[in-house]
């Protein structure tokens, strides 16, 4: 019976750790690959074993009470031997279940070629890359760690840039030759702009992107990086575009780089709780190599003749 009781409250522990992290009892799921309810009944189970409240619920989702805290630092204890362990087994190899939140960019060219060279290393880390491009949420999220566009202002959380990018105006040889060449910022307002949705925008910095241009009729906008350049490359547009994937399609013509070009960063946001846990520093760790070496994954884009074809 010891043994039982035991066991279970070494489980409830690492669903405390991990609601911890992620704040929500349906990430923790998630991760662990349990149910709600079972994230629910181990956490009851381990605040009736300590006499007292683990977890608060709050606006930013769960935190830690007092007794939480303590709590979870010997949650971390046994996730450490654990590791340990596999260490000695396995020669330094990590385990563990990250999620990171990123922009559509960002996680198909850096985050999904960074992450999977860790994952080779070391197999037993599991990713889930969730594509968005919004504002650093106050909330907790369910994410470990979130990358945002702008520096981030955050309560409880950590932050650090990782990048610096431009957004320049670019359009193909076919629409300029159908609808002019702009020769100033002004002549800009008898043009089309293929960028993101007006209204599906919640970044202040993407939103500044476009307070220096004239009022340009929207072509085709999208909350995604890639439906612009398919838009801008099958000429249906000026595209606003990040220069660190345009000069990879020669096809991209740039427009007006010497009067126009935004500056623009890439901030990676963790709470403590997330970024105590060796996974997750190694995440941050591979994900701040690729972006200083400027490590972008560029695939084959298929560039469209003039015919269309």
């Amino acid at each position: 019976m010891d043994r039982q009781i035991d066991y279970r409250h070494l489980e409830s522990l690492i669903a405390l750790l991990t609601v911890a992290r992620l704040g929500r009892y349906t990430a923790a799921a998630n991760v662990l690959g349990v149910n709600h309810s079972t994230i629910s009944r181990r956490i009851d189970a381990l605040q009736k074993a300590m006499g007292g409240h683990l977890l608060t619920r709050t606006p930013n989702g769960w935190e830690l009470t007092d007794l939480g805290r303590r709590a979870m630092a010997s949650a971390e204890t046994i996730e450490q031997a654990v590791e340990a362990i596999g260490a000695e087994k396995d020669s330094g190899a990590l385990a563990g279940h990250v999620r990171v939140a990123a922009p559509d960019a960002f996680s198909a060219h850096l985050a999904a070629p960074a992450l999977a060279k860790l994952q080779v290393k070391h197999p037993q880390l599991v990713f889930e890359i969730v594509s968005e491009t919004t504002r650093a949420r106050q909330t907790r999220t369910g994410m470990d760690l979130e990358i945002v566009i702008g520096e981030p202002h955050v309560r409880k959380a950590a932050s650090m840039k990782l990048m610096d990018y431009e957004l320049r105006l670019y359009a193909t040889a076919e629409y300029l030759e159908s609808h002019g060449t702009p020769r100033s910022i002004e002549d800009l307002a008898g043009h089309s702009l293929n960028y993101y949705i007006d209204t599906a925008l919640t970044v202040d910095k993407l939103d500044d992107a476009t307070s220096a241009l004239p009022p340009m009729r929207r072509s085709i906008s999208s909350t995604s990086i890639a439906v612009q350049y398919a838009a801008t490359m099958n000429h249906a547009g000026i595209g606003l575009l990040p220069t660190f994937l345009s000069r990879h399609y020669p096809n991209m013509i740039p427009v007006l780089h010497e009067e126009f070009t935004f500056h623009s960063e890439y901030w990676l946001v963790g709470r403590d709780e997330a970024l105590r846990s060796r996974a997750v520093q190694e995440t941050v760790r591979a994900l701040n190599d690729a972006a200083a070496a400027g490590d972008w994954f560029i695939p084959p884009f298929p560039v469209p003749t003039a015919s269309g074809s």
